[in-house]
């Protein structure tokens, strides 16, 4: 698929039309869906093949269930509904019968995080990452674009275990290239500089690369750490960011207790402690309102995560930055 750098793409249309793709080119591969399949955009697969389709009804915990037994056969069981559900409704299934055993089991979870179309807090999810980086056995996936979620399904497909796929509603920019090549547990290094690193993950990524360009104009040198993988956590990525600039800012769609901030909190405090800031929902549910309005009232525009970054570096305020210019 061709995805121009710079375009807006929704991650759900990529995510529809790439399974299909993984229908038509793998046998093993069955999408069952939450009865979400017209938001989710599983519906592609539904009316090009729907041979390889099941509708399961408002029923995740039966997905679940009925996922596992098709793994047991040697098929791909491809798991799709809202984040919401997926993640704490069919909670106990995951983890019995699908995770215990490492059955290889995708779950694609759409509609992660706040913005999700005014549905309300009741279809919002700002804790599944926490929640499936604590399952033993599952890998949990965040792509950033268009790009990297066509490729991260392709290496979740090629993966043997469970995989959870977060994925969003709304188009955004498409962040990389054609020579980009996404891997498992590896992260990414979107933009070099000295004085802050910002280390983020999902769409967020691009929000954490327009506060690098707002810090620029103030002679603030910042660097973008993509972390694509949440688990398993490119350790080596964020020990060397933190290492290179001494300060770091995290930002996620998501809350900050459990997810990436937590992750790289764990990975400082045990490998290199760091000064640091954590941007994104501090332990509160999200509510029904345009996406502009979500992101200002729960601090995570660019803006936000550039005043995190300039809170941080006063505290060595009289130092020098490592670009030279002193900390304001």
């Amino acid at each position: 698929m061709n995805f121009p750098k710079g375009s807006m793409q929704a991650q759900r249309e990529v995510f529809g039309n790439t399974l299909l793709e993984l229908v038509n080119t793998d046998p093993r591969v069955v999408v069952l869906d939450g009865d979400l399949a017209n938001s989710t955009r599983s519906e592609i697969v539904a009316k090009a093949r729907p041979d390889k389709f099941l509708m399961m009804g408002i029923a995740e915990q039966n997905m679940a269930g009925v996922a596992a037994g098709l793994a047991t056969v040697g098929l791909i069981p491809w798991c799709v509904s809202f984040a919401c559900f997926l993640t704490n409704r069919d909670l106990d299934q995951v983890r019995v019968v699908v995770a215990q055993p490492k059955l290889n089991v995708k779950l694609a979870a759409g509609y992660s995080g706040i913005l999700t179309g005014k549905t309300g807090k009741t279809h919002q999810d700002v804790s599944d990452l926490s929640v499936m980086r604590a399952i033993p056995y599952m890998t949990v996936i965040a792509p950033a674009d268009a790009v990297e979620v066509y490729q991260a399904m392709y290496a979740a497909n090629a993966h043997k275990g469970p995989v959870y796929l977060r994925l969003t509603r709304d188009p955004s920019p498409v962040l990389f290239d054609e020579s980009y090549r996404f891997q498992i547990g590896k992260a990414v290094v979107m933009r070099q500089g000295d004085d802050v690193s910002l280390i983020s993950t999902g769409v967020q990524t691009w929000r954490a690369l327009e506060a690098a360009e707002l810090l620029a104009r103030e002679r603030i040198s910042a660097s973008v750490l993509h972390v694509p993988t949440l688990k398993p956590l490119d350790t080596d990525a964020i020990v060397a960011a933190a290492r290179h600039t001494g300060y770091v800012v995290t930002a996620e769609d998501h809350t900050i207790l459990g997810g990436l901030g937590a992750a790289v909190a764990e990975t400082l405090g045990e490998h290199l402690p760091t000064p640091m800031r954590r941007v994104g929902m501090r332990d509160v549910f999200g509510e029904s309102a345009p996406n502009d309005e979500l992101l200002e009232k729960y601090g995570l525009t660019p803006r936000h995560l550039a005043e995190a970054a300039r809170e941080l570096l006063k505290t060595r305020k009289g130092k020098q930055t490592r670009s030279g210019k002193g900390a304001r």
